[in-house]
């Protein structure tokens, strides 16, 4: 079994291509039952984000095959052509797909370096893909491993402690546009975590006045009492996206929710304000002829880069720590794996030992019931059962020794911990002459 991390992320791929290759949440229970049915997947577990998606499986080999049968289900699940993927994804296997998933986990591989959200996203993939019945054992520990190391990068460096995320770098942006934000209005598309933390940012700015939008009015209402703001369908967007200054979009519908002529009819009503409009999601909320219009300025999450990158470096130490952890933690992985394989192997020669065992003392009791004499039964029982465990590893070193194999010699004096009976031997406790082979 083999541990694979496949993807295409923000700096592999254009936003058009993430786009298109994003899982809705909808979608997500059949895509994970689909990819187990391909030949080799074993287990799976798919992280599907603004800025990423990544498939995480456990195959049934270590094929070199692998990726390609990854990329294979996603370009024909999505309806992509052929090899489309080709020149943007990355995979890693093994322990090297381990380090990437704890480094994604703990916020080294974002957009925004070490932004917090991505943790709850990749344990929200892992509940899904559990529900849905496509992780066993091996994905099971390998997240837990993975929400362990991405836990002491938190609690450990201080990687997380400045506010520098999309949402922060959005906020950022509004107050370079908006010299004052307490005469100002924004709406808010959407009412999931992200839109909760520009709600928080827009709060803590003193914006004056929100609006939170979204598809049911219970989510909206109970985002729009937390931060006094007030809750509208987004059917009702329309009516009232002339009072909105500022607009920013986060939700997973898989069409666009703003289009162009509603952004005119609003800027009218407005005599021409300008509206600043940042759309984060992936599929994108805002069509992109709206950033055609005057007046109106709209950022992409792309666009977001150069606000990030200016708030990355203090993050950059902190990332240095971070990365410590995540390599003792891939060591820690492997070492894991290198034990069960010795559970594994532990495991069957004792149960060889235990079947040798019970065949001895099968005869041993037949011999006892026929009415042959204890002593020597059980002097028959030792030597048969000694006979026996000992004809395996014996065979094996007369060829070793045949062959000029030292090494497995040398292993076996350190198995089976020859050492002490080697010293009784040199220093002449043991008087006897030395042994034929044919005597073994």
């Amino acid at each position: 079994m083999t541990l694979l991390a496949f993807g295409v992320n923000h700096n592999t791929a254009s936003l058009e291509l993430r786009e298109r290759v994003a899982f809705a949440p909808e979608q997500m229970q059949e895509a994970l039952a689909q990819a187990c049915d391909a030949d080799g997947l074993e287990e799976v577990a798919i992280l599907s984000t603004c800025n990423r998606t990544e498939v995480y499986v456990q195959t049934s080999s270590d094929s070199p095959l692998a990726p390609e049968m990854v990329q294979r289900w996603l370009e024909s699940y999505h309806r992509l052509d052929d090899n489309a993927l080709a020149d943007c994804h990355y995979w890693f296997h093994g322990e090297q797909a381990m380090g990437h998933m704890m480094k994604v986990a703990s916020g080294l591989d974002s957009l925004v370096l070490g932004e917090p959200q991505i943790l709850g996203q990749m344990k929200s993939a892992y509940s899904v893909a559990c529900d849905a019945g496509t992780v066993g054992r091996f994905l099971h520990s390998a997240f837990h491993q993975v929400f362990g190391i991405a836990k002491r990068v938190r609690t450990e460096t201080a990687i997380g402690e400045n506010p520098v995320s999309v949402a922060y770098a959005a906020v950022s942006l509004a107050q370079q546009i908006f010299s004052d934000l307490k005469k100002d209005t924004a709406l808010l598309v959407g009412a999931g975590e992200t839109i909760e933390l520009v709600a928080q940012h827009l709060s803590q700015q003193g914006i004056g006045k929100l609006i939170v939008a979204n598809r049911t009015l219970e989510r909206a209402s109970l985002l729009a009492e937390k931060y006094s703001a007030d809750a509208v369908l987004l059917a009702d967007i329309p009516e009232h996206l002339h009072r909105a200054d500022i607009v920013i979009t986060s939700t997973a519908s898989q069409l666009p929710l703003l289009g162009k002529g509603a952004v005119e009819s609003a800027l009218k009503k407005r005599r021409h304000k300008p509206m600043f409009m940042v759309d984060i999601a992936v599929p994108r909320d805002i069509e992109t002829e709206v950033g055609d219009l005057d007046d109106v300025y709209l950022y992409s999450v792309d666009d977001l880069r150069e606000v990030i990158d200016e708030n990355r470096r203090s993050r950059e130490e902190a990332a240095e720590s971070a990365t410590a952890i995540v390599s003792e933690g891939v060591g820690e992985y492997v070492m894991q794996l290198r034990a069960l394989d010795s559970v594994a192997t532990i495991r069957a020669y004792r149960q060889k030992a235990e079947d040798l065992r019970d065949q001895e003392l099968q005869k041993a009791l037949k011999s006892l019931q026929t009415g042959v004499e204890p002593e020597k039964v059980l002097n028959q029982l030792a030597r048969g059962l000694t006979n026996k465990l000992l004809h395996a590893p014996t065979s094996r070193l007369k060829k070793a020794g045949a062959s000029g194999d030292s090494n497995l010699i040398d292993l076996s004096h350190e198995l089976f911990d020859l050492s002490q009976a080697q010293t009784s031997q040199n220093d002449g406790s043991h008087k006897e002459s030395t042994p034929k082979l044919d005597d073994l």
